[in-house]
């Protein structure tokens, strides 16, 4: 990672590594150029450089979803109907440790952390009580879960039909990026093998069963995150996206029979012009995959599809009002970016679960950039800028190189099966960090302007034991009232499959029908696959 801001010959550079002019002029443009086809161009016409829709915002404006979740069902409902009143105009949803994990809420591993960071899901039922009032077929989920993302799939689409919505115009997201949590979050359960198999398991049902639904958000976010580069988050994120399209197609789809329903999360935090050019790059060059390498022939198979989510390693604990700012900023980027939904972080997140306050006013800043500041008007605003235009065309030249470099060396799977790829983030979080501590990287009120201050006045999340107690009490209450019978054979016959080579999700199906437990049904598939054991790297 090059030092953000001068060096001692005056220099300086972005993030990832790409040295900044100080002035730009058509001759830069030209001489950045990878090929013919990186010019400004139009919005909604390959390669999307501008936008995948014509008319962008001005038509419609992005999709306004805050990450929520925490505590038992009962309380996230009153939450998410929260958020809709005030303008919410999509769900993001948190899930605690022990769902992501696969544990159920009784198990001894999850004492202490039911519905701490998230909704804890024991049972089809916690799915029904969470979505209970509301209109899922006019506001758009995202579901943000990976290790246990199929069976939350599998809960969400019974719960639809058990209230009478057809499969076939139910729309919404699963994260459901199994890659990057072995390089980013940490929530996986399988080996990398079969947890890819689990995620081309959902990709084919959802094609052929759910064609509007997306079922896997591959996700930089996290990768950037954990240590990445802008440029780094974009190129492992096509990559690991790449990877499932091709088990998609080793299943037989067409490529242009689900490509379109992959969509991608990911960060804002960071520098301002080359945040928007990471974003144009990555448009333009995910366009030239689908089209020159998988011979994509529907538009809407190029598109990339994304959420600029977050920015949380944006924020800081130090004067945490200064995130008010620092999230007004990433709002700004999102929206001159061009992305479809933006999940705007909250000020408090460098400490707690976000309050309504905070939410309310992450939500109004992004209407005040639709309703007061005109970032609706007009189509890519910035297009044409030579400083914009070069640096786009270098960072696309940077994402191929890394992508390259992937490859070469064995493909993603491979790499994140070795370590190699979470080595290597983990380094770059690690001299992020020491440039952090030795002030060559600059963070306002971290390392630079300091000043002696009270202790913030944030608004704390209090956890609740009795909110836990509750959940057991409830899961207990559905292990009693279930046919045990029909949830064994369901567990019984989901072994099978998942000993063989057919697609699980109908089994998972009728297992969830059954009020099967996350728990049990992650616990059948351990029985099968084993558990991930990280690689040691030196």
């Amino acid at each position: 990672m090059k030092t953000q801001g001068k060096t001692k010959e005056d220099r300086r550079y972005n993030e990832s590594g790409i040295e900044i002019k100080p002035l730009y002029t058509a001759q830069d443009v030209a001489a950045s150029q990878v090929d013919e086809s990186d010019g400004v161009g139009e919005p909604g016409a390959f390669p999307f450089t501008r936008g995948i829709h014509r008319e962008m915002y001005r038509k419609r404006p992005w999709t306004m979803r805050q990450y929520t979740g925490f505590g038992n069902a009962e309380d996230t409902n009153e939450r998410f109907k929260y958020l809709i009143r005030t303008g919410n105009t999509g769900l993001n949803v948190a899930f605690d440790l022990p769902t992501q994990c696969g544990f159920d809420s009784d198990d001894d591993m999850s004492k202490g952390e039911v519905g701490r960071v998230g909704m804890a899901i024991d049972t089809l039922k916690d799915i029904e009580t969470a979505f209970d009032g509301i209109d899922i077929q006019n506001i758009t989920v995202s579901m943000t879960v990976n290790g246990t993302a199929a069976i939350l799939i599998a809960m969400y689409l019974v719960m639809a039909e058990k209230r009478g919505f057809d499969p076939g115009r139910l729309r919404g997201t699963c994260q459901n990026d199994i890659l990057k949590e072995f390089v980013g979050r940490g929530t996986w359960i399988y080996p990398v093998v079969p947890s890819v198999r689990l995620v081309a398991d959902t990709i084919e049902y959802c094609a052929k069963n759910m064609p509007l639904y997306s079922p896997v958000s591959v996700c930089g976010y996290h990768i950037r995150e954990s240590g990445a580069t802008p440029t780094e988050e974009m190129a492992h994120g096509f990559c690991i996206a790449k990877a499932y399209l091709d088990e998609g197609l080793k299943r037989g789809l067409d490529i242009d029979e689900f490509a379109s329903r992959m969509s991608f999360n990911f960060n804002i935090f960071g520098q301002f012009f080359e945040q928007i050019c990471k974003f144009r790059a990555g448009r333009r060059l995910w366009a030239k995959i689908l089209k020159e390498q998988y011979g994509a022939k529907n538009p809407r198979s190029m598109w990339l599809r994304m959420i600029a989510g977050g920015g949380g390693s944006g924020l800081t604990i130090e004067q945490p009002e200064n995130n008010i700012v620092r999230g007004a900023y990433y709002a700004l980027i999102s929206a001159l970016s061009g992305a479809q939904t933006i999940a705007l972080c909250c000020y408090d997140e460098a400490y707690t679960i976000p309050s309504e306050k905070a939410q309310r006013l992450s939500l109004r800043t992004m209407q005040i950039l639709i309703e007061e500041m005109g970032l609706t008007d007009t189509v890519d605003p910035l297009a044409g800028s030579y400083y914009v235009e070069t640096l786009t065309n270098e960072m696309e030249e940077e994402i191929v190189r890394i992508m390259s470099d992937v490859d070469e060396r064995g493909g993603i799977v491979k790499l994140i099966s070795e370590g190699q790829i979470q080595s290597h983030v983990s380094k770059g979080a690690y001299e992020h960090q020491r440039q952090l501590e030795n002030g060559e990287f600059r963070k306002v009120g971290v390392n630079c302007y300091r000043v002696e201050e009270d202790q913030p006045s944030v608004e704390m999340h209090t956890y609740k034991v009795e909110d836990a107690d509750r959940q057991i009490e409830r899961l207990k209450r559905i292990k009693t009232e279930r046919d045990n019978a029909v949830v064994e054979n369901a567990l019984s016959r989901l072994g099978e499959v998942a000993s063989g080579t057919e697609n699980m999700m109908p089994a998972i199906i009728e297992a969830v029908k059954s009020y099967a437990t996350v728990g049990e049904i992650s616990q059948v598939l351990k029985s099968v696959f084993g558990k991930y054991s990280e690689p040691t790297i030196f």
